[in-house]
């Protein structure tokens, strides 16, 4: 469903400590997703709803938060003609696009849209990743 909240990102100085932190609050369980050279670690928060969890050095203080849409490209140009900004769409291979973006307020979000033949400009997919953005990046991806 376009406009629904479909993946969060946790950027965390030390990945277990913050993975401990949301299980003892919200009784989430993150598991590694085995995403190559990435600690990427996701939780399921609902029937299509999911967030993932890394290690970063430039993290932002916030949740990175992913709207579902049903055409990314368009959903684009609609950001970018009311006053917001948005990034180049970019693939998450065998799970879909995304793209980063801020509303007319300054206020950072991300686009989601789900597509299993998403790949890396030039390069086939061999291989799927589960229905979340972030390898899923969680149905589920940004930054």
């Amino acid at each position: 469903m376009a406009g629904q909240l479909v993946h969060f990102e946790v950027q965390a100085e030390d990945a277990d400590r913050a993975s401990a932190f949301y299980k003892a609050v919200f009784g989430w369980d993150f598991a590694d997703v085995g995403m190559a050279g990435m600690d990427y670690r996701m939780t399921r928060t609902g029937e299509s709803q999911g967030g993932g969890l890394y290690q970063s050095d430039d993290r932002s203080g916030h949740l990175i938060v992913y709207f579902d849409t049903d055409d990314i490209d368009d959903s684009i140009e609609k950001v970018r003609g009311n006053g917001g900004e948005a990034d180049e769409k970019q693939p998450i291979p065998g799970v879909g696009w995304f793209a980063g973006a801020k509303d007319s307020e300054g206020n950072a979000f991300s686009l989601f849209q789900s597509d299993e033949s998403a790949a890396p400009p030039g390069l086939a997919v061999r291989r799927s990743f589960s229905r979340s953005p972030r390898a899923s990046r969680g149905r589920s991806r940004s930054r």
